[in-house]
C-alpha cells in the first residue's frame, strides 16, 4: 500500500512542477494549482512513509530507495514552509524540479522493505539520518536561490530586462533566502555528523574512521563553515554567496549519492 500512495505523490508532484513551469512562462495563476498539486503529493507521500515506517518498524531511510524518498519529501516540506512565509510563486519552478528528481529516481531502485543490519538497529538512525537530511534539504534551497541569484544578476547587469526579471523576486530577497538557509542547515548537519560519531562509536567501537562518507561529510561542513564564517566576518553576499551555495550543493550531493554508490565503505548502500 505504501507504494501505492507513493506513485500517487509522484504524479502529483510532477504535476505541480507542470503548473510552476507554465506559470514561470506565462501565467502566475498556474502557481495557485501547483502548491495545490504539491500539497496533495506531500499528503500522500506523508502517508507512504508513515505506512513503511509501520511495516518496517523503522524510520523510512535505511536504504537508496527510502533515502531518496525521504530526501524529496524534506525539500517538498521545506519548500511548503517558505512558501507561505516568503510567498515567492517562482520559487516553485526551480525547487520542485529537484525534489520531483529525487522522488522519481527513488520509483526506479528497488522498494522491498529489507531487514535492518544489526549496526543500524539503533535510535541513532533517526536522530542522525533526520538532521542530515534537514540540513541537505535546506542547503538545496540555498542552491536554488543562488541560481536564481545569479539569473536576476546578469539580467541586471546586461540591462535586458528578459521574462525572467518579472518572475523572479529581488536579489536581497534572493540573498536573505541563502543566509536563511544557511542558518538553519549548518547546525543541523553539524549536529548530524555528531550524532554519527556517536552512532559509530556504539556501533564499531570508534568515533571516527575516516570512511569514504565520514571524509566527505566532514568536507562539506568545512565548505559551509567557510561560507558561514566569510559571510558573517568579511561580509560575503550576492554572487560570491550564490556561487559557493551552490558549489557547496555539489559537495552535498556527491556525499549523500556518489560516496555511497561509487566508493565502497560502511555507508555503501546495499
Amino acid at each position: 500500500m505504501n507504494v501505492v500512495f507513493f506513485l500517487v505523490s509522484l504524479g502529483c508532484y510532477f504535476g505541480s512542477v507542470c503548473c510552476h513551469l507554465v506559470s514561470l512562462i506565462k501565467q502566475r495563476a498556474w502557481s495557485r494549482w501547483g502548491n495545490r498539486l504539491a500539497l496533495a503529493g506531500f499528503v500522500t507521500h506523508t502517508i507512504a512513509l508513515l505506512i513503511r515506517l509501520l511495516q518496517s518498524g523503522h524510520i523510512p531511510i535505511a536504504n537508496l530507495h527510502e533515502s531518496l524518498s525521504f530526501f524529496g519529501w524534506a525539500i517538498i516540506l521545506f519548500y511548503l514552509i517558505l512558501e507561505s512565509k516568503y510567498e515567492i510563486s517562482s520559487l516553485g519552478a526551480f525547487i520542485l524540479p529537484l525534489a520531483l528528481v529525487f522522488v522519481s529516481y527513488a520509483s526506479l531502485v528497488p522498494k522491498e522493505i529489507q531487514p535492518l543490519v544489526p549496526a543500524l538497529r539503533s535510535v541513532w538512525l533517526g536522530i542522525h539520518s533526520t538532521a542530515c537530511f534537514g540540513g541537505y534539504a535546506t542547503f538545496a534551497f540555498a542552491f536554488v536561490a543562488g541560481i536564481m541569484y545569479l539569473i536576476q544578476d546578469n539580467q541586471l547587469r546586461s540591462k535586458k530586462m528578459g521574462l525572467f526579471y518579472y518572475r523572479l523576486p529581488s536579489l536581497e530577497v534572493l540573498d536573505d533566502l541563502i543566509h536563511r538557509s544557511l542558518l538553519f542547515g549548518f547546525p543541523l548537519l553539524t549536529i548530524g555528523i555528531i550524532t554519527g560519531s556517536l552512532w559509530a562509536n556504539s556501533a564499531w567501537g570508534s568515533y571516527w574512521s575516516w570512511d569514504p562518507k565520514e571524509t566527505w561529510a566532514l568536507i562539506t561542513w568545512f565548505v559551509y563553515a567557510a561560507l558561514v564564517h566569510a559571510r558573517f566576518t568579511v561580509g560575503w553576499r550576492g554572487r560570491r554567496a550564490a556561487y559557493l551555495a551552490i558549489i557547496g550543493f555539489c559537495f552535498v550531493l556527491f556525499t549523500f549519492l556518489g560516496v555511497n554508490l561509487l566508493l565502497k565503505g560502511l555507508h555503501s548502500y546495499a
